[in-house]
């Protein structure tokens, strides 16, 4: 059969097409595809206990509203791609938005003297001299609980088991990291900066405690209600002393957060809050030399 004539066969008693059929077609394939994503997720991973809390920090949207905006720039793209001849550039460039928009991250997670400082990049541990540079991470100087670093361009501080900075995309504060480390101090305690609830602590590794543990003093600074929790008495080096069993909202050190915390508060003062085993548990735990790496466990 000629070409001409196949072309002319196919042609025979072709009706209009419905310009909306590729809509619900997608729309379709998308419904069905999440729904059973979402089951097949259910079933093997089970669904996190700590999602409640999770969702009630703005950066749970943020990684939403991310996930759905790249959703939508690929169906789009592919709706164009389905239509010979559609120009499909625009589609492409919007495509790359959502990934143009990542920011590159950076957190200090301790100091060896004030020549060298355990950074965070992107979720990843390295350490870096004074002046060297990792994925475009300079390192310009080391301050007591402080590291100043150069990130395209731009001089940025960073606090010891603080918020990360952050350069490009829409800014930091994403607790988006699957590692810490801590630096051991005076005396080989492991201690860090961080953050409960949102407020600045400072944190000791204690894994001889079960739950984390802070004085009363320190819960009231940082907004706990003590006085609603679980009372039982303890057992202390200053002997039996009633304490209050509360959840915390979250606790942060660095770019990693843990959400659903147990705590006690113990009606004597602390230096720092002790992070314990219902911190510790939620990670698996080794100890290099001087530095303590804690990896979040799935």
């Amino acid at each position: 059969m000629k070409t001409d004539d196949l072309i002319a066969m196919l042609a025979t008693g072709a009706g209009p097409v419905d310009g909306g059929a590729p809509r619900r077609r997608f729309a379709a394939a998308l419904a069905g595809g999440g729904v059973l994503s979402l089951l097949i997720l259910a079933t093997v991973l089970g669904i996190n206990p700590g999602l409640a809390q999770a969702s009630q920090a703005p950066m749970f949207w943020t990684k939403l509203a991310y996930c759905a905006t790249l959703a939508a720039a690929a169906t789009a793209f592919a709706m164009r791609l389905g239509r010979p001849g559609a120009r499909a550039a625009g589609a492409a460039a919007m495509l790359a938005l959502p990934l143009l928009a990542h920011a590159q991250t950076v957190s200090m997670a301790g100091s060896i003297g004030d020549s060298k400082a355990l950074l965070m990049i992107n979720g990843a541990p390295h350490t870096l001299a004074v002046g060297s540079t990792v994925k475009g991470v300079t390192l310009k100087r080391v301050m007591p609980g402080q590291a100043e670093v150069e990130i395209a361009g731009k001089t940025l501080t960073v606090a010891m088991g603080g918020a990360p900075a952050s350069v490009g995309g829409g800014g930091g504060g994403g607790a988006t990291g699957r590692e810490i480390l801590i630096a051991a101090g005076p005396g080989g305690h492991f201690v860090t900066s961080g953050q409960i609830n949102g407020k600045a602590v400072q944190l000791m590794v204690d894994t001889g405690a079960t739950t984390v543990a802070m004085g009363r003093g320190e819960a009231e600074r940082i907004g706990i209600d003590w006085k609603s929790g679980q009372r039982s008495m303890s057992q202390t080096a200053g002997g039996v002393v009633a304490s209050y069993g509360v959840q915390l909202t979250s606790v942060r050190i660095g770019d990693v957060e843990v959400f659903g915390v147990n705590a006690m508060i113990l009606p004597s003062e602390m230096p720092f809050v002790l992070l314990g085993n219902s911190f510790l548990a939620r990670f698996s735990m080794r100890r290099d030399s001087n530095v303590m790496r804690l990896e979040k466990r799935d």
